[in-house]
C-alpha cells in the first residue's frame, strides 16, 4: 500500500486574500505534479485533504488526474498544527493507495510519525507543491519510497 502525502501547492497570502486560494505558480506546480503522477502510472483510490480552500484546490487537481470519479473527502484532523498521531489512529484501516493533501508543519510531522516513530524529527523538507511517496512493508512499516519538488518538474517541462 502507498500513502501520498502532499503539500498542498503554493497559495496567495493571508493580506492579499485571507481565504487563501493557490497562486497561479501554485496552480501550474499542482498541475505539473498531477501530469507527472499520472503519466508514471500513479492511481489512488482515497484523496483528503483538511477542507482549507488551498488544500482543497490541490486535492481536487490532483483527484482528477490520479482517481478520476473519486470525490475529495475532507478531515478535519489535518490542520497545519494538529498531532498527527490523531489522524495516524486511522492508518490501520488504510489498505488502498491514498493521497492526503495537507499543511505544514502537520505534513512535515505526520512523515516522521509514521516513518521513524517520532513526529519531532523532521526528516524531509516540504515546499509547496511537494509530494512524499511512502510505502508500507509486509512488516506493516512505511518507509520513504520517494520524493518529488515542484522546482524539479519546472526543469523538466
Amino acid at each position: 500500500m502507498k500513502l501520498y502525502l502532499v503539500q498542498h501547492g503554493e497559495a496567495c497570502a493571508k493580506d492579499v486574500d485571507p481565504d487563501r486560494p493557490l497562486t497561479d505558480q501554485g496552480r501550474q506546480d499542482v498541475k505539473r505534479l498531477a501530469a507527472f503522477l499520472e503519466q508514471a502510472g500513479v492511481r489512488v483510490v482515497r484523496v483528503i485533504h483538511s477542507g482549507k480552500l488551498r488544500a482543497a484546490q490541490t486535492a481536487e487537481r490532483l483527484a482528477n488526474a490520479l482517481a478520476p470519479g473519486v470525490e475529495p473527502e475532507t478531515s478535519g484532523l489535518i490542520n497545519p498544527n494538529d498531532n498527527p498521531k490523531a489522524f495516524d489512529w486511522q492508518s490501520e484501516s488504510w489498505d488502498k493507495d491514498t493521497l492526503i493533501v495537507g499543511h505544514l508543519p502537520f505534513m512535515t510531522r505526520l512523515l516522521s510519525h509514521l516513518v521513524v516513530e517520532d513526529e519531532d524529527m523532521f526528516i524531509t523538507a516540504y515546499k509547496p507543491g511537494s509530494v512524499v511517496c511512502l510505502e508500507r512493508g509486509d512488516d506493516a512499516h512505511w518507509h520513504i519510497d520517494w520524493m518529488i519538488r515542484p522546482e524539479l518538474l519546472s526543469r523538466s517541462s
